[in-house]
Protein backbone atom coordinates (compact mmCIF):
# COMPACT_ATOMS: atom_id res chain seq x y z
CA UNK A 1 0.00 0.00 0.00
CA UNK A 2 1.25 3.47 -0.86
CA UNK A 3 1.63 6.13 1.63
CA UNK A 4 -1.19 7.92 -0.25
CA UNK A 5 -3.17 5.12 0.23
CA UNK A 6 -2.12 4.87 3.91
CA UNK A 7 -3.13 8.34 4.22
CA UNK A 8 -6.69 7.68 2.67
CA UNK A 9 -7.31 5.00 5.13
CA UNK A 10 -6.07 6.41 8.19
CA UNK A 11 -7.81 9.86 7.32
CA UNK A 12 -11.45 7.72 6.40
CA UNK A 13 -11.17 6.09 9.67
CA UNK A 14 -10.88 9.09 11.41
CA UNK A 15 -13.78 10.59 9.51
CA UNK A 16 -15.38 7.28 10.48
CA UNK A 17 -14.99 7.07 14.11
CA UNK A 18 -15.84 11.30 14.52
CA UNK A 19 -19.35 9.79 12.91
CA UNK A 20 -19.87 7.01 15.04
CA UNK A 21 -18.94 9.03 18.08
CA UNK A 22 -21.67 11.48 16.80
CA UNK A 23 -23.90 9.23 15.98
CA UNK A 24 -23.87 7.78 19.31
CA UNK A 25 -24.28 11.14 21.22
CA UNK A 26 -26.82 11.38 23.90
CA UNK A 27 -28.34 14.54 25.40
CA UNK A 28 -30.30 14.62 28.56
CA UNK A 29 -32.32 17.50 30.35
CA UNK A 30 -33.79 16.94 33.59
CA UNK A 31 -36.61 18.91 34.76
CA UNK A 32 -37.29 19.52 37.83
CA UNK A 33 -41.14 20.62 38.59
CA UNK A 34 -43.30 22.33 40.65
CA UNK A 35 -41.12 25.16 42.17
CA UNK A 36 -43.28 27.39 44.21
CA UNK A 37 -45.81 25.26 45.67
CA UNK A 38 -43.19 24.89 49.32
CA UNK A 39 -40.85 25.83 50.70
CA UNK A 40 -39.19 22.54 50.76
CA UNK A 41 -39.84 21.79 47.64
CA UNK A 42 -38.16 25.47 46.37
CA UNK A 43 -34.69 24.58 48.74
CA UNK A 44 -34.89 20.96 47.19
CA UNK A 45 -35.09 21.96 43.79
CA UNK A 46 -32.06 24.61 43.83
CA UNK A 47 -29.89 21.69 45.57
CA UNK A 48 -30.75 19.68 42.83
CA UNK A 49 -29.14 22.19 40.34
CA UNK A 50 -26.47 23.21 43.12
CA UNK A 51 -25.31 19.75 43.75
CA UNK A 52 -26.98 17.42 41.34
CA UNK A 53 -28.08 16.99 38.01
CA UNK A 54 -31.44 19.49 37.31
CA UNK A 55 -30.51 21.61 34.03
CA UNK A 56 -34.23 23.02 33.97
CA UNK A 57 -37.08 24.14 36.42
CA UNK A 58 -40.47 24.99 36.26
CA UNK A 59 -42.07 27.60 38.63
CA UNK A 60 -45.83 27.54 39.19
CA UNK A 61 -46.55 31.51 39.66
CA UNK A 62 -50.14 31.51 41.60
CA UNK A 63 -48.55 29.31 44.04
CA UNK A 64 -48.43 30.51 47.85
CA UNK A 65 -43.86 30.29 47.56
CA UNK A 66 -43.37 31.84 44.15
CA UNK A 67 -42.09 35.10 45.71
CA UNK A 68 -39.16 32.79 47.60
CA UNK A 69 -38.61 31.02 44.22
CA UNK A 70 -38.28 34.30 42.47
CA UNK A 71 -35.61 35.34 44.86
CA UNK A 72 -33.45 32.16 44.67
CA UNK A 73 -33.68 31.82 40.97
CA UNK A 74 -32.34 35.18 41.02
CA UNK A 75 -29.09 34.28 42.43
CA UNK A 76 -28.61 31.29 39.77
CA UNK A 77 -29.59 33.47 36.65
CA UNK A 78 -27.84 30.64 34.22
CA UNK A 79 -30.30 28.14 35.33
CA UNK A 80 -32.92 27.99 32.93
CA UNK A 81 -36.10 28.31 34.43
CA UNK A 82 -40.15 27.45 31.86
CA UNK A 83 -43.43 28.74 33.30
CA UNK A 84 -45.51 25.89 34.66
CA UNK A 85 -48.57 27.37 33.27
CA UNK A 86 -51.24 25.98 36.12
CA UNK A 87 -54.90 25.75 36.32
CA UNK A 88 -55.29 22.84 39.25
CA UNK A 89 -54.90 23.41 43.16
CA UNK A 90 -55.10 19.17 43.72
CA UNK A 91 -53.10 19.61 47.35
CA UNK A 92 -55.40 19.07 50.40
CA UNK A 93 -54.41 21.54 53.27
CA UNK A 94 -53.12 24.24 50.88
CA UNK A 95 -54.58 26.07 48.06
CA UNK A 96 -54.66 28.56 45.06
CA UNK A 97 -56.51 30.71 43.29
CA UNK A 98 -56.12 32.33 39.66
CA UNK A 99 -54.20 35.77 39.13
CA UNK A 100 -57.05 36.89 37.24
CA UNK A 101 -61.15 37.17 37.62
CA UNK A 102 -61.57 34.02 36.07
CA UNK A 103 -64.60 32.22 37.78
CA UNK A 104 -65.28 29.04 34.96
CA UNK A 105 -61.86 27.91 36.22
CA UNK A 106 -62.87 28.31 40.26
CA UNK A 107 -64.78 25.85 42.50
CA UNK A 108 -67.23 27.78 44.99
CA UNK A 109 -64.22 28.73 47.39
CA UNK A 110 -62.67 30.40 44.70
CA UNK A 111 -59.73 27.84 44.24
CA UNK A 112 -58.78 26.43 41.35
CA UNK A 113 -60.42 22.84 41.15
CA UNK A 114 -58.63 19.92 41.96
CA UNK A 115 -57.88 18.06 39.03
CA UNK A 116 -57.92 18.96 35.13
CA UNK A 117 -59.57 15.15 33.89
CA UNK A 118 -62.42 13.25 36.40
CA UNK A 119 -60.15 10.08 37.67
CA UNK A 120 -61.35 7.34 39.74
CA UNK A 121 -60.78 9.03 42.89
CA UNK A 122 -62.10 12.99 41.61
CA UNK A 123 -64.97 13.42 40.28
CA UNK A 124 -66.63 15.38 37.47
CA UNK A 125 -67.24 17.99 40.27
CA UNK A 126 -63.59 18.38 41.05
CA UNK A 127 -62.28 18.33 37.39
CA UNK A 128 -62.04 21.58 35.29
CA UNK A 129 -62.28 19.82 32.22
CA UNK A 130 -66.15 18.77 32.59
CA UNK A 131 -66.86 22.63 33.57
CA UNK A 132 -68.36 25.51 31.42
CA UNK A 133 -64.75 27.01 31.21
CA UNK A 134 -64.32 30.04 29.13
CA UNK A 135 -61.03 30.06 26.61
CA UNK A 136 -60.97 33.63 26.83
CA UNK A 137 -60.68 33.26 31.14
CA UNK A 138 -57.79 30.78 30.00
CA UNK A 139 -55.99 32.91 28.03
CA UNK A 140 -56.13 36.05 30.43
CA UNK A 141 -54.76 33.75 33.16
CA UNK A 142 -52.15 32.27 30.85
CA UNK A 143 -51.05 35.72 30.39
CA UNK A 144 -51.21 37.08 33.87
CA UNK A 145 -49.10 34.31 34.74
CA UNK A 146 -46.27 34.36 31.93
CA UNK A 147 -46.22 38.17 32.16
CA UNK A 148 -45.45 37.99 35.80
CA UNK A 149 -42.63 35.44 35.65
CA UNK A 150 -41.02 37.28 32.53
CA UNK A 151 -40.83 40.23 35.00
CA UNK A 152 -39.52 38.61 37.75
CA UNK A 153 -37.37 36.13 35.94
CA UNK A 154 -35.44 37.08 33.51
CA UNK A 155 -33.88 33.63 32.43
CA UNK A 156 -37.20 32.55 31.33
CA UNK A 157 -36.99 30.21 28.34
CA UNK A 158 -40.08 28.33 27.92
CA UNK A 159 -43.54 26.87 28.67
CA UNK A 160 -44.95 23.74 30.37
CA UNK A 161 -48.23 22.44 31.72
CA UNK A 162 -48.90 21.44 35.32
CA UNK A 163 -50.58 18.43 35.60
CA UNK A 164 -51.23 18.40 31.79
CA UNK A 165 -53.66 21.59 31.70
CA UNK A 166 -51.79 23.06 27.95
CA UNK A 167 -53.12 19.80 26.93
CA UNK A 168 -56.54 19.80 27.87
CA UNK A 169 -58.15 20.84 24.83
CA UNK A 170 -57.24 21.49 21.32
CA UNK A 171 -58.48 25.11 21.42
CA UNK A 172 -56.10 25.43 24.62
CA UNK A 173 -52.98 23.90 22.64
CA UNK A 174 -53.70 26.23 19.96
CA UNK A 175 -53.79 29.26 22.37
CA UNK A 176 -50.43 27.94 24.36
CA UNK A 177 -48.87 27.63 20.78
CA UNK A 178 -49.85 31.27 20.25
CA UNK A 179 -48.99 32.66 23.24
CA UNK A 180 -45.44 31.40 23.22
CA UNK A 181 -44.72 32.57 20.54
CA UNK A 182 -45.82 36.32 21.19
CA UNK A 183 -43.44 36.29 24.19
CA UNK A 184 -40.91 34.50 22.82
CA UNK A 185 -40.95 31.36 24.89
CA UNK A 186 -41.86 28.94 22.08
CA UNK A 187 -40.16 25.63 22.96
CA UNK A 188 -41.27 22.42 22.26
CA UNK A 189 -39.19 19.57 23.01
CA UNK A 190 -41.85 17.42 21.26
CA UNK A 191 -41.24 19.30 18.15
CA UNK A 192 -37.74 18.56 17.75
CA UNK A 193 -37.27 14.83 18.30
CA UNK A 194 -37.12 14.90 22.41
CA UNK A 195 -37.61 11.19 23.76
CA UNK A 196 -39.12 10.92 26.74
CA UNK A 197 -36.82 9.45 29.71
CA UNK A 198 -38.43 7.16 32.64
CA UNK A 199 -37.95 4.91 34.99
CA UNK A 200 -36.80 1.15 34.08
CA UNK A 201 -38.37 -0.62 37.31
CA UNK A 202 -39.84 0.26 40.42
CA UNK A 203 -39.65 3.67 42.18
CA UNK A 204 -41.13 3.15 45.62
CA UNK A 205 -38.17 3.92 47.68
CA UNK A 206 -34.95 6.09 47.55
CA UNK A 207 -32.59 2.99 46.62
CA UNK A 208 -35.47 1.53 43.53
CA UNK A 209 -35.44 5.39 42.27
CA UNK A 210 -31.80 5.49 41.81
CA UNK A 211 -31.36 1.85 40.60
CA UNK A 212 -34.28 2.18 37.99
CA UNK A 213 -32.87 5.75 37.08
CA UNK A 214 -29.34 4.59 35.92
CA UNK A 215 -30.99 1.58 34.25
CA UNK A 216 -32.87 3.99 32.21
CA UNK A 217 -29.05 6.17 31.57
CA UNK A 218 -27.59 2.33 30.71
CA UNK A 219 -30.89 1.75 28.01
CA UNK A 220 -30.51 5.27 26.21
CA UNK A 221 -29.53 5.18 22.32
CA UNK A 222 -28.44 8.39 20.63
CA UNK A 223 -30.56 11.14 20.62
CA UNK A 224 -32.12 13.68 22.97
CA UNK A 225 -34.09 12.91 25.91
CA UNK A 226 -36.15 14.63 28.79
CA UNK A 227 -36.87 13.44 32.55
CA UNK A 228 -38.99 15.03 34.90
CA UNK A 229 -39.49 14.73 38.23
CA UNK A 230 -40.47 16.47 41.22
CA UNK A 231 -38.11 17.05 44.31
CA UNK A 232 -38.87 18.28 47.72
CA UNK A 233 -37.70 17.28 50.92
CA UNK A 234 -39.68 15.40 53.26
CA UNK A 235 -40.58 17.74 56.21
CA UNK A 236 -44.11 18.29 58.44
CA UNK A 237 -44.55 20.81 55.70
CA UNK A 238 -44.79 18.65 52.86
CA UNK A 239 -45.46 15.89 55.09
CA UNK A 240 -48.82 17.99 55.66
CA UNK A 241 -49.88 18.26 51.34
CA UNK A 242 -51.76 15.02 49.94
CA UNK A 243 -54.45 14.17 47.63
CA UNK A 244 -56.43 10.87 47.58
CA UNK A 245 -54.79 8.51 45.26
CA UNK A 246 -51.22 9.77 46.78
CA UNK A 247 -50.48 10.72 49.80
CA UNK A 248 -47.05 9.47 50.42
CA UNK A 249 -45.62 13.08 48.73
CA UNK A 250 -42.86 14.03 51.05
CA UNK A 251 -41.30 10.37 51.56
CA UNK A 252 -41.93 9.72 47.32
CA UNK A 253 -40.29 13.53 46.69
CA UNK A 254 -37.43 13.61 49.01
CA UNK A 255 -36.74 10.05 47.02
CA UNK A 256 -36.55 12.65 44.08
CA UNK A 257 -34.15 15.00 45.28
CA UNK A 258 -31.89 11.94 46.74
CA UNK A 259 -32.17 10.37 43.47
CA UNK A 260 -30.93 13.81 41.80
CA UNK A 261 -27.91 14.36 43.72
CA UNK A 262 -26.67 11.05 43.86
CA UNK A 263 -23.05 10.41 43.28
CA UNK A 264 -23.75 7.20 41.32
CA UNK A 265 -26.02 8.63 39.13
CA UNK A 266 -23.31 11.45 38.43
CA UNK A 267 -20.91 8.98 37.63
CA UNK A 268 -23.16 7.24 35.07
CA UNK A 269 -23.59 10.17 33.50
CA UNK A 270 -20.19 10.65 32.98
CA UNK A 271 -19.33 7.11 32.47
CA UNK A 272 -21.58 6.82 29.53
CA UNK A 273 -21.06 10.10 28.02
CA UNK A 274 -24.67 11.91 28.40
CA UNK A 275 -24.44 15.30 27.97
CA UNK A 276 -26.75 17.57 30.30
CA UNK A 277 -28.66 20.05 28.67
CA UNK A 278 -31.61 22.24 29.17
CA UNK A 279 -34.48 23.74 27.17
CA UNK A 280 -32.21 26.77 25.87
CA UNK A 281 -30.05 24.39 24.43
CA UNK A 282 -32.30 23.16 22.16
CA UNK A 283 -32.63 26.42 20.20
CA UNK A 284 -28.85 26.39 19.70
Amino acid sequence: MTYFSQAICIVGSFVLLAFSSSAQSIQLIVRSDDMGFTHAANEAIIKTYKNGITTSVEVMVPTPWFSEAVKMLQEYPDLDVGVHLTLTSEWENIKWKPLTLAPSLTDDYGYFYPMIWPNDNYGEDQALHAQDWKLEEIEQEFRAQIELAKREIPQLTHVTGHMGCTNMDEQVEVLVRKLTEEYGLAIFPEDLEVKPARYQGSKETTEEKISSFIAMLESLTSGTYMFVDHPAYNTPEVQAVYHTGYTNVAADRQGVTDLLTNSEVKKTIDRLGIELIDYADLKK
